[in-house]
Parts: structure tokens; C-alpha cells; sequence
């Protein structure tokens, strides 16, 4: 993802002369190409991401379409305050990418991941989150964003995420994205994936189709603000609504998609949220590793959506 964020900036930096890329002390070989043709419009800002923030807000003040850079709690739970304040607040178009997000820095321990920035930016009022399932959907949030006029978190995994989709004919904020795994209208379970585990979803879908449970896989590449026309169209109209996001349970996509149900009187809906605890990941290792250890794998998925469906 982060090689697709990359070269899609690289490709439109050259169409509008207003973006300028600030990176705080990462990505630094990532952008060498960047920085060759547009030295002007890059700052590595160090390891001061607070810093990098308010810089970003001053340039959006002054007309330009400043994007911040580095690992996902560094460029979120740090700079919270200046998030909310220098940018919200004033409703600045700066977009704010998080590199390496939930789980997939497990190897460095629970300071270098990130499992509740969804939910903490989804509540800064003005702020849209967007969190691509795939490198192409990655090129095309870039450069939605960089059209979108508002502040925009944009939140990637890291390298090697597998390519879920062939083509992409449409993509925008705030509209969720089919796969169509079934040819009819209605299906048994709507699985609706947020971020890097769209691929599990996919898989998992496979493996229900294969056992008769007719299965539709959606990419919600937009937590903020929510395709509520699309949640519409299918809270009666499936037994199980399925979320799976590399986020906690808590104040992510299925905590938002439980919420508008409620709130819009849908309370029949089964909902089951696949997600990582309310915990601290105390212990060590790779990315699979640590998706073993929270349950997000595919036989785990199944297993939950079967036994959901039998209650």
C-alpha cells in the first residue's frame, strides 16, 4: 500500500502544483522520485509530529494541499490535540496519512500499533476517514482526497497487501464498493470489510459460498461518513450483516454500522463484529502471527458467522 500511496502522490504532484508533501523522519527512500522533481514541495519534519501538524494547518491556511506522513499512532494519538484544533476546527483541506496501521507493525510492540485510531478521528467533528482495502483503492482515496476540500485520514497498512480488485470503474467518499461474489439480490450474510482485511473477507466468503451460505463481500473503504443508503438497502434484506476491520471493537466500523442500525430503527438486523479485542497485544511477532492471536483468520471468521447464523 504504502508504494501505491507513493507513486499515486508522485503522479499527481506533477498535475497540481499546490501539494506538498511533510513526512516526519519516515518514507525517506519511499519518496526519493518525489523529491528529485519537487524538492520545494517536500519536509521532512522529523520526529516532531505535532510539529508537522501545525505546519500542515499553516500551508492549507495559505492555500496549498499540504499531506502529512509517518506511522499511524504517530501521525494520530500524538498530535491528537493539534489535529483537532489546528486543522477541524478550522475545517482545513489537509489530508493525514497513517502508514502501517492496526497490527501491521506487531513485530514492534504495542507502541507502533494502532487499533483505536479509527475510532478516536472518526469523532473529531469535520474529519472523513477512509481506509483503502487494497493498493488500487489506495490510488484512488489519494486522489479523492486531494479533491475532497475537508480534512481527510487516510489509513494504510504497510507493504505486500495483496490486490483485491482487477479494475476499478467508480470510487467515492462516502460510498461502498460491492464485489458482487453472488448474482442474485439477496444473499444469506453481507460481509462488509474495512481497511487491510478486505482480502480476509474475501476469503472468508469463498470458503460460505462453498458451504451454501450465499455470501457478498463490501469494501466501506469510507468509515466516516458511512454509506447509510447502502446500509439501507440490505438491513432487512440479509440474515447476518458481517463487519471485519484490524481495529477494536469498540468505536470502529462495526461499533458505527451497530449504532446507525439502532438509531434508525433496525434493531431485528443481526450484527456480528469480527475485530480486535479491547486489549493491549502484550507479546511480540509478525502480522499473521498477531491476526492469529486476535481471531482474525478465516476459519476463525467462519466459524463465527456459522455460529451466529444457528443462534
Amino acid at each position: 500500500m504504502r508504494n501505491a500511496f507513493a507513486s499515486q502522490l508522485f503522479n499527481l504532484a506533477g498535475q497540481n502544483k499546490k501539494i506538498v508533501l511533510l513526512s516526519a523522519d519516515i518514507g525517506n527512500r519511499l519518496f526519493n522520485e518525489y523529491k528529485s522533481k519537487y524538492p520545494d514541495r517536500f519536509f521532512n519534519c522529523g520526529v516532531a509530529e505535532s510539529n508537522m501538524t501545525g505546519m500542515a494547518a499553516g500551508m492549507a491556511m495559505n492555500g496549498l494541499i499540504p499531506v502529512t506522513y509517518t506511522i499511524t499512532p504517530f501521525n494520530t494519538y500524538r498530535c491528537l490535540e493539534h489535529i483537532r484544533v489546528d486543522i477541524c476546527y478550522h475545517q482545513l483541506h489537509v489530508i493525514i496519512v497513517g502508514v502501517g496501521s492496526g497490527l501491521a507493525y506487531a513485530n514492534l510492540g504495542a507502541t507502533h500499533q494502532s487499533c483505536e485510531d479509527i475510532a478516536i478521528m472518526s469523532a473529531l467533528p469535520h474529519m472523513t476517514v477512509v481506509c483503502p482495502g487494497d493498493p488500487l483503492e489506495v490510488r484512488f482515496a489519494l486522489e479523492a482526497a486531494l479533491n475532497y476540500k475537508k480534512p481527510v485520514y487516510i489509513r494504510l497498512g504497510k507493504k505486500n497487501e495483496p490486490s483485491v480488485h482487477k479494475e476499478l470503474s467508480h470510487f467515492q467518499i462516502g460510498k461502498a464498493i460491492p464485489l458482487h461474489f453472488v448474482d442474485q439480490c439477496f444473499y444469506d450474510v453481507c460481509i462488509i470489510s474495512t481497511g487491510t482485511t478486505l482480502p480476509l473477507a474475501v476469503e472468508s466468503a469463498k470458503i460460505l459460498n462453498r458451504k451454501h451460505i450465499s455470501s457478498e463481500v463490501v469494501s466501506s473503504h469510507t468509515v466516516k461518513p458511512l454509506d447509510t443508503e447502502f446500509l439501507a438497502s440490505i438491513a432487512n434484506a440479509v440474515k447476518l450483516i458481517v463487519t471485519i476491520e484490524e481495529h477494536s471493537s469498540i468505536g470502529g466500523l462495526g461499533s458505527l454500522i451497530a449504532q446507525w442500525l439502532i438509531e434508525n430503527d433496525y434493531q431485528k438486523t443481526k450484527v456480528l463484529q469480527c475485530a480486535t479485542p479491547d486489549s493491549f497485544l502484550q507479546y511480540t511477532g509478525g502480522h499473521q502471527h498477531a491476526r492469529q492471536q486476535v481471531g482474525l483468520t478465516e476459519n476463525v471468521v467462519v466459524q463465527k458467522i456459522l455460529n451466529k447464523l444457528a443462534n
